[in-house]
């Protein structure tokens, strides 16, 4: 069995080579007596700036297993290692096709995993293939000119097309390495399989959905693009078939709804069709903007060039009116861009390519809403609430997709400054917390105000406020029981982020793959 040892640390630009020579160090061997040596996870220990030092786990076996142990067992940082057991799939018999709607993360996932089982997906997107998507982006980026059915949000691969392809994730899921090794197959780093943040950035990204979706194709799937689904075909509580773009009908006995969290007008087809669904919480805020370099001087003291750009996570809470105010989406080295899917609506985010290069760190700046907050019996309230502060962005921009900013001393009433934003095409300065809730607004000053207690710098009239940030997670939760159905309709299964049950591209992944193996077992 083989062993896993933590703590074992390297300066900045050293040799990772040398990890075998200080691992074996410990046991009074030489580097060649450690066999099948690997890098099991990579992370930043910044505590002690600017001493920063870079902290390995690693794995290895020797020849003498038995004797090894019997030697060093209860050594600190020194454990058997438990050995993954690889997914075996044995094939189901299948009649007709399983259909998903969406290929973002949780649907792209759900079709490998099925395939895997050998059986046969036809999955409706309502958006373009990623190469046509991009131009379509780029333009609105571009012009303003927003294409309602091929952006941001709607399209190949998902709205997490354009982000930083965090792979974060804080499920303990055993599916996990599965979903790493499936991204690595179709391109991503190998890394990915062991930094303790692993992404992939949007550039990269676009490359893996293209060759993941080659390897469908290579194994039999039905992919029908700009094909949105308008409505269910149903009796006595079990699905028959699916209707999409007003016409077509499809004949569907198992359907994956992986929509996405803001298939806004999905989710109004789902409630008149009486499909069981809550309001759940999510959070809005802004985004603020950075000087990568000062971030990078914050976190690390003496930044050194082979160190990552740096990040943060920040999160201050007010018991009083248990209220939070956190950074979310966190992308260094990023841009922020327009994420609008309706009409005369701004929703902002953030993205950064592989290598994190534009010199800028972007984060939301969230505080938690609540049914309550906006109506606690509709569902779809909380789809009305996104919306409205987005319309109220869209005017305060100009009316014509550029995004309101402000410098965050004077948003938090501290000063004056100016505003530089990286939010194409193009910011118009606004008094932000009039297009937020007033519960949002103090919140974030509070917040931005501890902020800087834990990061002396934050604060800073180099900062600039952009919004409005909406599209955190799905603001409702489509239900299901234990077998991934939905209680009210037999055959329909809820999935990923759109349904509730996720939050960023890892766990709507891993959300998929649950939807799939539970497919699988009712087939068979």
């Amino acid at each position: 069995m083989p062993f896993l040892l933590r703590n074992l640390t390297l300066q900045p630009g050293e040799d990772e080579g040398r990890l075998a020579v200080l691992a074996a160090r410990c046991f009074g061997l030489t580097a060649a007596a450690l066999l099948q040596f690997r890098i099991l996870r990579k992370g930043i220990d910044a505590r002690k700036k600017p001493r920063v030092l870079l902290v390995y786990t690693v794995s290895f076996s020797v020849a003498d297993e038995t004797g090894f142990w019997k030697m060093h067992r209860g050594m600190p940082n020194l454990e058997q290692l438990q050995v993954e057991t690889p997914q075996l799939f044995s094939r189901r018999n299948s009649t007709e096709p399983v259909v998903i709607i969406g290929m973002g993360p949780a649907g792209l996932f759900c079709a490998l995993r099925l395939a895997a089982y050998g059986i046969a997906v036809t999955i409706l997107e309502r958006g373009k293939p990623v190469e046509e998507r991009v131009k379509d982006v780029a333009r609105f980026w571009r012009d303003g000119q927003l294409d309602t059915e091929s952006n941001v949000q709607f399209g190949e691969g998902g709205a997490g097309t354009f982000s930083d392809g965090k792979l974060t994730c804080r499920l303990r899921d055993p599916n996990t390495g599965w979903v790493l090794d499936q991204l690595i197959r179709f391109g991503a780093p190998p890394e990915i399989r062991y930094q303790a943040k692993p992404h992939v950035g949007t550039d990269r990204l676009r490359r893996v959905v293209s060759a993941l979706r080659a390897g469908l194709l290579e194994n039999g799937a039905d992919l029908r693009f700009s094909t949105c689904l308008t409505g269910l075909v149903c009796s006595n509580g079990q699905l028959r078939a699916v209707r999409s773009n007003q016409r077509d009908e499809l004949a569907c006995r198992h359907l994956v709804l992986a929509v996405g969290h803001s298939a806004r007008d999905t989710y109004a087809m789902l409630s008149r069709q009486k499909l069981v669904m809550e309001p759940k919480p999510f959070a809005i805020g802004l985004r603020v903007e950075h000087p990568q370099e000062l971030i990078d001087r914050i976190q690390y003291g003496k930044p050194h060039p082979a160190l990552p750009r740096a990040d943060y996570a920040l999160t201050y809470n007010n018991d009083l009116t248990r209220r939070s105010c956190y950074s979310f989406c966190m992308c260094p080295g990023g841009l922020l861009v327009a994420s609008s899917s309706e009409a005369e609506m701004v929703a902002v985010n953030g993205m950064s390519n592989l290598g994190r290069d534009s010199g800028r760190a972007n984060s939301a700046l969230v505080v938690n809403v609540r049914p309550e907050d906006f109506d606690g019996k509709d569902p779809l309230a909380g789809v009305r609430f996104q919306q409205q502060w987005e319309r109220a962005a869209f005017v305060a921009g100009g009316s014509n997709y550029h995004a309101p900013a402000q410098n965050l001393l004077a948003f938090i009433g501290q000063g004056t400054g100016g505003y530089c934003s990286s939010y194409r095409p193009g910011v118009v300065e606004a008094d932000l917390a009039t297009l937020l809730p007033e519960y949002v607004a103090t919140t974030l000053r509070e917040g931005i105000v501890s902020f800087e207690r834990k990061m002396k710098g934050f604060v800073t009239r180099e900062a600039t406020l952009t919004g409005v940030e909406t599209r955190t997670s799905a603001p409702l939760r489509l239900l299901r029981n234990e077998d991934c159905q939905s209680p009210t309709l037999q055959g329909l299964y809820p999935c990923g982020e759109g349904a509730g049950y996720a939050g960023g591209i890892m766990s709507a992944a891993l959300d998929g793959v649950r939807v799939a193996d539970k497919i699988a077992e009712q087939l068979n």
